[in-house]
């Protein structure tokens, strides 16, 4: 009897239990896997991928044309811990005819809660709030001190109403927002009834918004949206938050806009690059916020993920339906 040959699986980084433990039980499966927390280096990421059926990867690790050279003609199936698809050679990988999983869902809730926290912090000044506290900033109560922006009445603009756009203006409903306007490749008149959402143009949504939250996908269309005539026409008193992906915004002109008084805040969980340096001019900001990207960072949406990544990635080695496979 002839032995069976076991499909090489390949993994970038040390994964969350759940999934470790679903490559684990697959007998079908040699797995390898870059034994850090820190992200492979490209030379060990092209050994450690040549001559693999099966990769599974982070957002943070980049699959082009080279890497799928390196791989050679077994690779089957990419399978990527990430809802974002962005560091992936989409057109390259479907002209190899490779299959691709990815992680939509079961992140938006964690996603939805982390864009309502880092909202609030950026318009209440939370950060400056408790490093006064600590700093013997705080004397005695001043009528103006520390004053922010509140939601109520306001007006909220949200640039991509997909399933996480939607599930922030479903927190939002509750604090007493007046309306939501949103903008993005095409009307969405079902999803936008819940909210009574209208559909406006980019500009429009910026001139007219009082909080501004970024949630579309990065695309050729939405890279540098928001730029130096996108924040000309916002709002001096406006808040400006962007959990989708950095290179939505042209950092450049963000920082001038908050260092002239332009905008009132930015609270940022994305940036480019990521992770951004400690010298980066956004930094010395004191109405900028930024976090290291951490929208899906709960123990369970990670672990979450982590199981849907592997069981991607072994049905499409198995020739099976991926629970979820993104079309190419």
């Amino acid at each position: 009897m002839r032995p069976v040959r076991l499909m090489k699986v390949f993994v970038t980084r040390r994964i969350p239990p759940e999934g470790r433990a679903a490559l684990a039980r697959a007998a079908d499966c040699e797995v390898e896997q870059w034994d850090s927390d820190e992200p492979i280096p490209a030379k060990e990421l092209e050994r450690g991928v040549a001559g693999a059926h099966g990769l599974l990867c982070l957002l943070s690790d980049h699959v082009d044309k080279r890497l799928l050279d390196a791989a050679g003609a077994n690779l089957k199936v990419i399978s990527t811990m990430s809802v974002g698809v962005d560091h992936l050679a989409l057109e390259e990988i479907k002209k190899r005819g490779i299959r691709v999983g990815y992680t939509p869902d079961v992140l938006t809730d964690a996603t939805a809660e982390l864009a309502m926290s880092l909202l609030l912090t950026t318009c209440r000044r939370l950060p400056e709030a408790i490093k006064e506290v600590r700093n013997g900033g705080w004397t005695s109560w001043k009528p103006l001190w520390m004053c922010g922006y509140g939601l109520t009445q306001s007006t909220v603009g949200i640039i991509g109403l997909g399933r996480i756009g939607q599930a922030i203006a479903r927190r939002l409903k509750p604090f007493g927002i007046q309306r939501f306007l949103y903008t993005g490749r095409q009307p969405r008149p079902q999803e936008a009834a819940e909210f009574q959402a209208e559909f406006v143009s980019t500009p429009k949504l910026a001139a007219e918004s009082d909080f501004i939250i970024v949630a579309c996908s990065l695309t050729p269309a939405t890279k540098g949206l928001c730029n130096k005539d996108f924040f000309q026409q916002m709002k001096t008193t406006a808040v400006f938050i962007n959990i989708s992906r950095g290179d939505v915004v042209n950092q450049d002109d963000l920082y001038e806009a908050l260092a002239s008084g332009q905008i009132a805040a930015a609270g940022l969980d994305v940036t480019t690059p990521e992770p951004l340096p400690t010298d980066h001019p956004l930094l010395t900001l004191k109405n900028c916020v930024i976090l290291p990207h951490i929208g899906s960072a709960t123990y369970g949406t990670r672990n979450t993920m982590s199981l849907l990544a592997a069981n991607n990635l072994l049905a499409g080695l198995r020739g099976e339906p991926m629970p979820s496979e993104l079309k190419l």
